[in-house]
């Protein structure tokens, strides 16, 4: 039987009870927050051509969010352990299928931390053009630099992280306070007239069913610009009071990103004319240039950077937790749950950023990115589905936390999740297909992995 609770609390050599709600906040904001929010808003522009129903299709890619982490919330709070989907995964369908959830999640981490550094390496490239150093290897140090920070132990980890969520918000605020203060009429007359003529015709979808398939469109981008809401449950076992802690940060944290990214579409509203927005690939930049002139550039490359750096922060000290937690579980080599006195992982951090190392230095990694998306909104479906089997299997179960207006709001997102897998299956068919081989893969890993792992003594 899977255990409930960690077996002790602060046991050396194991992971500290001392995180709070105010890193789990922050761990769902740098989770969440990164380049996507700038490029992301001319895309649902253009599809649906109205300010209002941009401004509803954003509200409504957060609610999704935030019904997820509700039901989330109620799967942390009743199983408390390190590691993220796995854990609820191995819970319901046992070892085999806990062990494919946790390498999933763990290849689609080092994929985008991997993703996350190459692209701090060109925008820092950017912003020093004097700095004569190749991009990827810059990325190479970008990896080393923050697993140095989480090698010091989970209060460093936790530290970095508070700080970067902050300096994060207080970046994209200044953005919001700028744009409104600013930006009105004129901006958006001097906007409209910079843009080629061509460029200047702008449509709301004909009629009912046009306006749905356009709202389709625009809430897979926003959902994937929503994602790492999640990040929080991968940390369940070092949270203080985890029955209070995660469920506070796992909705405090959607609503602080709902917050931001409703703001920073009314503030693209009020510098630019929609039709400006939606032909633009980072509108964001386009409003900076035109309040601040040359030095908007600067400025957006450094929100950039901030947004980035508290992503793969996130990333690096929440990947380890997994491979710690299929080690813990004897579902993976026991030499992976090592953690130092500092309370992180140190094996299964070194594999995570050698990992991401390796993809950094393989160059092209498109299609690694568009697998890790249908990987992703998997890992949701799963947990959807953990929440509901338990609920019917182990109804006597202590659930601190419940999922509120469940089953019907959970259900929300149980079709949402069916929805996006299906139009990723049919929209990128070829890099679905690579995801289901990898999830395929995991079944003679796993086999591998149990036959060399030894068995648990009684």
């Amino acid at each position: 039987m899977v255990p409930d609770q960690p077996a002790t609390a602060q046991t050396p050599g194991r992971l500290l009870n001392v995180l709070g709600v105010t890193f789990g906040i922050a761990g769902a904001v740098g989770g969440t927050i990164g380049a996507g929010i700038l490029r992301t808003p001319g895309l649902v522009a253009a599809q649906l051509g109205s300010g209002p129903w941009v401004v509803a299709a954003w509200l409504a890619g957060g609610l999704y969010a935030l019904l997820g982490a509700i039901a989330v919330a109620e799967l942390g709070a009743s199983l408390p352990l390190a590691g993220g989907w796995y854990v609820y995964a191995r819970r319901c369908f046992g070892d085999a299928a806990g062990f494919t959830v946790g390498w999933m999640d763990w290849i689609g981490h080092c994929t985008g931390i991997a993703w996350v550094a190459v692209t701090i390496g060109d925008y820092a490239l950017f912003l020093v053009p004097g700095l004569e150093l190749p991009g990827k290897l810059v990325g190479l140090g970008v990896v080393a630099l923050f697993t140095l920070i989480q090698l010091l132990g989970v209060e460093a980890g936790s530290g970095s992280q508070k700080l970067l969520s902050l300096a994060k918000a207080i970046a994209f605020l200044a953005v919001v306070v700028a744009c409104f203060l600013l930006g009105g009429p004129d901006s958006r007359a001097a906007a409209s007239a910079a843009i080629p003529t061509a460029a200047t015709a702008l449509a709301t979808p004909a009629g009912w069913t046009g306006m749905a398939v356009a709202l389709v469109f625009s809430l897979q981008a926003i959902v994937t610009t929503y994602d790492g809401w999640h990040s929080p449950i991968y940390f369940s076992e070092e949270f203080s009071e985890p029955q209070e802690d995660l469920p506070r940060s796992l909705i405090g944290g959607v609503l602080a990103v709902i917050a931001i990214y409703t703001l920073f579409n009314l503030a693209l509203l009020r510098v630019l004319p929609l039709k400006v927005i939606a032909v633009s690939s980072l509108p964001v930049a386009d409003a900076a240039a035109l309040l601040f002139g040359a030095f908007g550039g600067q400025a957006i490359t450094v929100l950039a950077l901030l947004s980035l750096a508290g992503l793969i922060n996130a990333s690096i000290m929440g990947a380890p937790r997994i491979l710690y937690g299929l080690s813990r579980d004897r579902l993976f080599s026991p030499l992976v749950d090592r953690v130092n006195r500092g309370g992180t992982p140190t094996v299964a951090l070194v594999l995570t950023s050698l990992a991401s190392a390796l993809l950094v230095l393989c160059g092209d990694f498109t299609i690694l990115l568009g697998l890790a998306a249908f990987l992703y909104v998997s890992l949701y479906l799963v947990g959807i589905v953990c929440l509901f089997v338990l609920r019917h299997r182990e109804p006597e179960r202590p659930r601190p936390f419940k999922a509120w207006g469940h089953p019907w709001s959970t259900a929300i997102v149980l079709v949402g999740s069916i929805a996006f897998l299906v139009g990723a299956l049919l929209n990128d068919t070829a890099n679905s297909g690579w995801a289901l081989l990898l999830i395929g893969v995991s079944v003679p890993v796993f086999q591998a992995t149990r036959a060399l792992t030894p068995a648990e003594a009684p």
